[in-house]
């Protein structure tokens, strides 16, 4: 996850290619993927290049493939599933293909043409074998070969007899040697033996591995064999009976000295195949070079992360090394969607459609699919997230389809209001039910004062009695407003936070100081404190001392009004408090707006010449006032307090504090009204989460409590179709329309609110050369 974080480090390198080892070279960079080529003869046509003509013979072999693969699915001819992505041929086999391929087009256009012809002659071919069959008149000959071998070095050490005393005899001693399969070996013995009459040695040994035949490449066992036998004559009828059981024969040496010398050759012939696979002696080197140029972003994605990613990319490519805001992504994109979707119901039925395109994501079809069901095919983890986080919060919220569910029983208990369960005392003092209040009054209010209403909060969630509530909608409304509330300026906070990440990578440690800590200061002394003072109220106001909490939305505006009259507040000293708060913030405005400019000037009059040495990337723009001042600032920061005599192939351009002062004047403003609007977008969470209840009530009250309400005689007719159109309903409206709203609102949350707070997404995406994204799009083409 290290490269989800933060992009990978890139370099600009030179590569140098012989002529006859530039193709493997670039197949195997084309195998890798890591490499992207920069075009330096942009202005030359494509028609004027050297490799034109190549060009044209891949595009021709590519109208073949094309042709061939049309003519294969017309004949519902099943092909591999999955992705293929085999290696690229070597060059001296392209031309060879080249030929193949339209030999084979020929042939195929030839037989499309006589498709009735060769129809025909099929059922005469499919009577004559029901012939041949019958009748089982046929003899099967195996092929004859004589192939050639190289030398091989026999496994015995001494031979069986002594080539010198035979000699003395008058007799003609010769050797064969070789391979013999291993079911085929007793057989192969025994015909020696009856066909030399015993003037042949034989002796053979069980290799310890099995090997690939040559031939038919079939991984077999192998017995190896070594035959000693007199005369010319006997030695013909060795060797035919070799071929006749398909051995493999290989000279054998007379002597140690010509068996040690054959393996010596061997061995080095073996090693050549290894140095020189791509046809030249002369290697291939590659130089690094130091550039100022700023690099692509590679970031590295799996099939999980990929659809976070897109997302991201879809704001703008990160620029180089800066933080990937994706890795937060797969948190709180689902989340913050769940937030404002939340519903069990709804939910789990998202989270099995997600689930079904995971469970069958090899399938080809889905891959291969309408735009439409390919989008929801590519974002299937992320609909699979989100799923399970509208699950999680639909629980919080105890809506299910409108309805809630009673899991643990309800904390609030009716029957404590009735007055015949109290002592008069507590009568008098409190406003209790009877009969009377009970038949004459159209609402019933719970009193949560009274002993034995209110038996403590709910295990998990919202009660389940709030779905009767009247009051209920506004119970929710300040229960998830001030919800959204808390989790935008904790959201907003990290994304400052993330900021000094990058300062510290970056080596800008004056922007944590002169920047980062001023944002911080001003968000949580003013939005902080409000978050403080709602989980305040939250812990410290009980239900008997509900009615004398004062207002936070009041408490809040008077901290900025200094009002004369004292309104009591929500703890002591809280005046105090709120004045050094006010104090912090109005210190950190000035510190935003003028600390950094002021900085860069400073370090303007100090220098003469303003440059950095680094290893790798120098990471200068020359628009950017900032990293021309700052170029001084890094030996101030790394301890190094001497410049290098003539600054080195380092600019010094000119700098411009207006510019600068402005450029930072704009950000801080923005930042300053941005905390306020941006904490206030974030109510969109309560806005689409209380939508999203309604209507799924609305459907529900429309349709659901209609059917089950109907007469007994016609309500079991009527209901299937009602639940059938409530089916259809929720998912197209609920679903499909409600959810792509609540996901474009998550989509905003992210780009606007979180990732200006540190993103700056400047960067170009990291195209490489490959030959695996080349077979995709020619699967695309072909579908």
């Amino acid at each position: 996850m290290g490269s989800l974080f933060r992009s990978e480090t890139m370099c600009l390198a030179q590569l140098f290619l012989q002529s006859g080892t530039a193709y493997e070279c670039l197949s195997a960079l084309g195998e890798k993927g890591l490499v992207q080529f920069r075009d330096l003869n942009q202005n030359v046509s494509s028609f004027q290049r050297k490799f034109v003509g190549e060009v044209k013979r891949c595009e021709e072999l590519e109208r073949i493939l094309a042709y061939l693969v049309q003519e294969i699915n017309r004949a519902d001819i099943p092909l591999p599933e999955g992705e293929t992505s085999p290696p690229a041929p070597p060059l001296k086999q392209v031309i060879e293909m080249q030929e193949q391929l339209q030999k084979l087009e020929a042939e195929l256009r030839e037989v499309t043409k006589n498709k009735e012809r060769l129809r025909k002659n099929l059922l005469e071919l499919t009577e004559y074998t029901h012939v041949l069959r019958v009748t089982k008149a046929f003899v099967r000959r195996d092929a004859q070969f004589e192939p050639t071998y190289e030398e091989f070095p026999p496994l015995e050490n001494d031979s069986l007899l002594d080539y010198s005393c035979m000699q003395r005899l008058g007799a003609k001693l010769g050797f064969v040697s070789g391979l013999v399969n291993q079911g085929k070996a007793e057989a192969f013995g025994r015909t020696l033996w009856r066909a030399c009459k015993g003037h042949s040695i034989v002796t053979h040994a069980e290799l310890e591995g099995p090997l690939e035949d040559p031939e038919t490449g079939e991984v077999i066992k192998w017995y190896v064999f070594l035959i000693s036998f007199w005369g010319e004559q006997i030695g013909h009828k060795v060797k035919k009976i070799c071929d006749c059981y398909h051995c493999h024969v290989y000279p054998y040496p007379s002597n140690a000295e010509e068996r040690r010398e054959i393996q010596e050759g061997l061995n080095t012939r073996i090693q050549d195949l290894y140095t020189r696979e791509s046809g030249a002696a002369i290697p291939s080197f590659m130089n690094t070079i130091p550039t100022k140029e700023t690099p692509p972003t590679l970031i590295r994605t799996n099939k999980f992360t990929e659809g976070f990613q897109n997302i991201v990319d879809a704001y703008g490519v990160g620029s180089y090394r800066e933080v990937n805001p994706a890795l937060f992504t797969i948190i709180t994109f689902p989340f913050l969607f769940a937030v404002m979707f939340g519903d069990l119901g709804h939910g789990f039925v998202m989270f099995l459609f997600a689930l079904l395109l995971v469970l069958n994501e090899d399938h080809p079809r889905l891959s291969q699919s309408q735009e439409i069901m390919r989008m929801f095919f590519n974002g299937r983890y992320i609909l699979l997230l989100m799923g399970l986080f509208s699950v999680y919060t639909g629980l919080i919220y105890n809506d299910c389809f409108s309805k809630s569910v009673n899991l643990f029983g309800s904390g609030w208990n009716v029957s404590a209001m009735y007055s015949s369960s109290h002592s008069p005392a507590e009568q008098r003092k409190m406003m209790l039910w009877n009969d009377s209040v009970i038949r004459h009054s159209r609402v019933l209010q719970l009193d949560p004062s009274v002993p034995g209403v209110f038996r403590g909060p709910y295990p998990f969630g919202i009660d389940p009695i709030w779905n009767l509530a009247t009051n209920r909608l506004t119970f929710l409304n300040s229960f998830k407003m001030k919800m959204s509330v808390i989790l935008g300026i904790i959201h907003m906070t990290f994304g400052v936070i993330l900021g000094i990440f990058n300062h510290l990578h970056f080596r800008k440690k004056f922007n944590i100081y002169l920047v980062s800590i001023p944002e911080l200061l001003f968000m949580l002394c003013i939005f902080g404190y409000l978050i403080f003072m709602i989980v305040y109220k939250w812990l410290v106001y009980s239900a008997e001392t509900s009615r004398v909490a004062p207002s936070i939305l009041i408490e809040f505006i008077n901290m900025f009004l200094f009002p004369a009259s004292d309104t009591g507040g929500l703890y002591p000293g809280q005046e105090h408090i709120q004045r050094l708060l006010l104090v912090i913030t109005a210190l950190s405005v000035p510190v935003l707006f003028l600390g950094k400019p002021l900085f860069l000037l400073w370090l303007h009059h100090g220098r003469s010449c303003f440059g950095v040495s680094r290893s790798g990337y120098t990471l200068v723009r020359k628009d950017s006032e900032e990293e021309v001042s700052l170029l001084g600032s890094q030996d101030i920061e790394e301890g190094n307090n001497q410049m290098e005599d003539g600054c080195r192939e380092v600019t010094c351009e000119e700098f411009n504090f207006g510019e600068v002062l402005m450029t930072q004047v704009i950000h801080s403003i923005e930042y300053c009204l941005g905390c306020i609007s941006n904490t206030a977008s974030y109510l969109r969470l309560w806005a689409l989460s209380l939508a999203h209840a309604q209507l799924s009530d609305v459907l529900w009250a429309m349709l659901m409590r209609v059917g089950l309400r109907v007469d007994t005689t016609y309500g079991v007719l009527l209901l299937l179709p009602v639940i059938a159109l409530f089916a259809v309903l929720t998912i197209f409206i609920l679903l499909i329309m409600e959810g792509l709203s609540a996901f474009l609102h998550a989509i905003r949350l992210h780009w606007v609110e979180f990732q200006n707070k540190f993103y700056v997404g400047a960067g170009t995406k990291f195209v490489p050369f490959s030959l695996r994204l080349l077979s995709s799009k020619f699967s695309d083409d072909m579908a």
